[in-house]
């Protein structure tokens, strides 16, 4: 008891109590301002350990020591002036406050303006709740993912430059067999979010992260790159490049081989070289490429302009031709100009780029788009992927046309692999994540699909088919009433009576599901003749679905290229309208292999 008074005498218990308050405080401030300047977890564990030895100093300090009047002297030499003592007192009391204020104003200032980011906090999710599918898992590559370079020039008026060049080292980098590379749309999400580098490379599952600035003046352009080792948060290696604006592919060469250098690959080959071309050339197709990826009718009409004038100054440029192709093929997705016209000029744009470099697995992968959705010479497609699979097996965007194509042939099981590959090498990608859970659904594989359209959801709460799929999943495995629940989440669009009026013929709600399907014949644009056909077939309207299924046909609507790999019109497949139909599409014979593949 004499002992504690004597704590209390000596304001022990009040120095112990400030220094750990103050040490915590200071352990707040370095986990948040350590990685900024790149000193990782190390860094701070020995801040928190030095910290913590400190405090046994402290304590034998404020016990031999004491403030008085006249100074700090050691205990047994001090005046017994009760003064003294009770400043002291007042002081160490005040200053707890104060750090307690401090602390206070901490939490206020990361609670309200460092609060994470949604993208963050998804990243919380229970890992066991996605366990199902897996794939995000890497397996057995190193894996990086290329963020969007930042803009450095003086009038922030560079982003489709520093935005390119990042994106065509990503592309680059896409072509060793020996990495994975995660694709742009998932790697481009975080530009613009203050997000850390540790929760990014958690969210798309890599080790290692490439990230940078351009900053260009007149001619002369300044490229700095970081190599950022994911577990550590940790630069491993950074350079700067400051050339003029003809050599930016071989700035691009040495930043690829840096990394492949770091990375310690052995590569099987040579590493892959850009097409070089003019300054003016390489700025306009970047510029096509950075409004491309903006969307909207707008932006691909001032995309088409740019790639055209870089074709008129470079004619012979591939990635030029590529990159109308694409627009092209996207107008006609959106309706803004003919189907016809659209595939005519994206298939002449593709071929030229072919003829130029027959070894651009993206234009064999649009080619086989092309062959598969208008043709329908399922050979000619198959032909075409096969080759773009040989040149870049790990893109995403090779991969999830590769998986396209298996669907429309009735490769399931396979069309499921194919999938899976696409996510790993592309995480976040809204679309194959969605087409993923489709397959799922036709494999019956009900708990999976639910998973990963809740992972959709969760990333983009408005993604127009992210509910609706999901209410779908769960009609399919025979939860109705969740089924609508999840429907009516979607946000509004035409799509959502196509999907709401078979849930509620299922929950036997069969007058106003009609009533529903009734008005939806009268209003169905040719764009969702597919959608009608499946909602009648899901609602036992059999006539009526192959009326829509034979207007598609009409059409060579390229949606009813999927047919095979839809669960919705399994309950047709006893009609004999469903057999001729799949003849005159030259599937029947790949339909009967589907059913001797699933059969018990």
């Amino acid at each position: 008891m004499k002992f504690f008074q004597e704590l209390k005498r000596r304001s022990v218990l009040r120095v112990v109590a400030v220094y750990i308050v103050t040490a915590w405080l200071v352990i707040q401030v370095v986990e948040t301002i350590f990685p900024a300047f790149g000193f990782g977890d190390q860094a701070i564990r020995f801040t928190v350990i030095l910290l913590a030895v400190g405090l046994v100093p402290v304590v034998v300090f404020a016990w031999v020591f004491e403030v008085t009047p006249e100074g700090i002297k050691r205990d047994a030499g001090a005046l017994p002036e009760p003064a003294a003592p009770g400043k002291l007192r007042t002081r160490l009391d005040r200053s707890i406050l104060v750090i307690l204020a401090l602390a206070l104003a901490y939490f206020a200032f990361d609670k309200f303006v460092l609060a994470p980011h949604p993208l963050e906090e998804l990243t919380g999710m229970e890992i066991e709740e996605e366990a199902a599918f897996e794939t995000n898992k890497v397996l057995g590559q190193p894996a990086i993912a290329v963020l969007s370079f930042s803009d450095m020039s003086p009038q922030k008026d560079q982003e489709y430059l520093s935005d390119g060049i990042a994106e065509e080292l990503l592309n680059l980098l896409s072509k060793i067999p020996e990495l994975q590379v995660i694709s742009r749309s998932s790697a481009f999400s975080f530009k613009g979010k203050n997000i850390p580098l540790p929760v990014i490379a958690k969210e798309l599952n890599v080790s290692h992260i490439l990230e940078g600035s351009v900053r260009k003046s007149g001619n002369q352009i300044r490229i700095t790159a970081q190599l950022i080792d994911a577990a550590s948060d940790t630069h491993i290696w950074s350079e700067s490049y400051d050339r003029p604006l003809e050599n930016v592919f071989a700035i691009q060469d040495e930043i690829a081989t840096a990394v492949v250098e770091e990375l310690k690959i052995t590569l099987l080959g040579t590493l892959p070289a850009p097409p070089p071309t003019a300054p003016e050339v390489y700025s306009l197709y970047l510029q096509g490429k950075y409004l491309y990826n903006q969307r909207g009718r707008e932006n691909l009409e001032k995309a088409r302009l740019a790639y055209d004038q870089a074709l008129s100054l470079d004619p012979e440029y591939a990635p030029a031709w590529l990159g109308i192709s694409m627009v092209y093929a996207d107008l006609a997705r959106s309706g803004w100009i003919t189907r016809s016209d659209g595939e005519k000029l994206a298939r002449k744009a593709v071929e030229r780029a072919l003829e130029i470099d027959s070894n651009s697995a993206f234009a064999w992968s649009s080619l086989a788009y092309l062959i598969r959705s208008y043709d329908w010479d399922w050979e000619g497609a198959s032909a075409a992927i096969d080759r773009a699979m040989e040149l870049e097996p790990n893109s995403a965007d090779v991969l999830g046309a590769a998986a396209s194509i298996a669907n429309t042939l009735g490769q399931n099981s396979r069309s499921i692999e194919l999938f899976e590959g696409a996510v790993r090498a592309d995480p976040l990608h809204l679309g194959n994540l969605r087409a993923l859970a489709r397959r799922y659904m036709k494999a019956r594989r009900f708990d999976d699909a639910i998973t990963t359209l809740n992972r959709v959801v969760a990333l983009q709460p408005d993604y127009p088919w992210g509910y609706l799929d999901l209410g779908l999943a769960y009609q399919l495995k025979g939860d109705l009433g969740k089924a609508l629940e999840e429907m009516e989440k979607s946000p509004p669009g035409e799509l959502n009576d196509y999907y709401i009026a078979p849930a509620l013929y299922a929950l036997g709600q069969k007058e106003e599901a009609r009533q529903l399907l009734n008005d939806l014949e009268q209003s169905t644009p040719p764009a969702f003749t597919m959608a009608m056909a499946y909602a009648a077939a899901r609602m036992d309207e059999v006539d009526l679905s192959f009326e829509w299924l034979n207007k598609a046909l009409l059409a060579r609507d390229p949606n009813l290229t999927f047919i095979l790999g839809f669960y919705d019109l399994d309950n047709l497949e006893n009609d004999p309208r469903y057999f001729l139909l799949l003849e005159k599409m030259n599937l029947l014979e790949r339909w009967k292999a589907m059913q001797a593949a699933e059969a018990p």
